[in-house]
C-alpha cells in the first residue's frame, strides 16, 4: 500500500497495564510492540494515545461496592463494563510500554481522566458528547487517513476507528498490531463492526 504525507499511525493504549503482568493484560499485548515499531519508523505522522485515569475512576470495578471486574452497570450515559483499577495517573502502569520505540510522535492524546466518564474511543468519551481534540487537530494538519495498532480491538481501537470514519477520515486498522480482551465473543464482534464501518483492514507487512 503507498504511503502518502496525509497518513498518520495512531497507536492506541500500549500501555504496562494492558500487557503481561498488568492490572488489565490484554492476551498477548505483548505482540503489538514489534509490528507498532516497523510502522512507526515507517509512517510520516505518529501519534499516541494513553489511558489516564484519575484514583476512584467511575469504570473501576472497586469504586462499585459488591461489583465485580467485568461486571455491567448502568452509568448516566449507558452500559458500562467494570474494569479492575488500571492505568492510573503518575503509575508505572500507565506509562507506555518501555519496548515502545515511538520517539517520532507528534501528539498524546490522554483520555479517560474525566472521573465519571470512561473513554474508549481517541475522539468521544462514552458519553458520546466529550471530544478529546484529536479530530480538529488532523483537521488542522491535513491529516486524512489513519492506520490503527495498539490495545484493545474490542473496546478502544474499535471505537477510535468507527468515530473516525464517522469523521470523515479513511481508516486501516493493522491486523497484526492489535489485540483484544475477548469477552465473550467481542472480538468478532468488533471485526464485524469494523467492516461494516468501511474501515480497511491490513498487514504491517503490506506497508513495509
Amino acid at each position: 500500500m503507498k504511503l502518502t504525507s496525509t497518513d498518520a499511525l495512531l497507536v492506541v493504549d500500549v500501555q504496562n497495564d494492558f500487557l503481561p503482568g498488568g492490572t488489565l493484560a490484554v492476551p498477548e499485548g505483548e505482540a503489538v510492540i514489534a509490528p507498532v515499531n516497523r510502522l512507526a519508523a515507517h509512517l510520516p505522522h505518529l501519534i499516541l494515545t494513553q489511558d489516564w485515569h484519575p484514583p476512584g475512576h467511575a469504570s473501576f470495578a472497586s469504586s462499585h461496592p459488591g461489583k465485580h471486574p467485568f461486571d455491567t452497570v448502568t452509568m448516566p450515559y449507558g452500559a458500562q463494563v467494570l474494569w479492575p483499577d488500571h492505568c492510573v495517573q503518575g503509575t508505572a502502569g500507565a506509562d507506555l510500554a518501555p519496548g515502545l520505540r515511538v520517539q517520532r510522535a507528534q501528539m498524546v492524546i490522554r483520555k479517560g481522566y474525566h472521573r465519571h466518564i470512561d473513554s474508549y474511543s481517541a475522539f468521544l468519551e462514552a458519553d458520546r458528547r466529550t471530544r478529546t481534540g484529536l479530530a480538529g487537530y488532523l483537521a488542522e494538519r491535513g491529516l486524512t487517513r489513519l492506520f490503527l495498532a495498539g490495545l484493545a480491538t474490542d473496546f478502544c481501537v474499535l471505537w477510535t476507528a468507527l468515530d473516525a470514519r464517522a469523521a470523515g477520515l479513511e481508516v486501516v486498522v493493522v491486523e497484526d498490531a492489535v489485540r483484544g480482551i475477548d469477552l465473550d465473543g467481542s472480538v468478532a464482534r468488533a471485526w464485524e463492526a469494523i467492516a461494516q464501518a468501511g474501515v480497511g483492514r491490513i498487514t504491517s507487512a503490506e506497508l513495509a
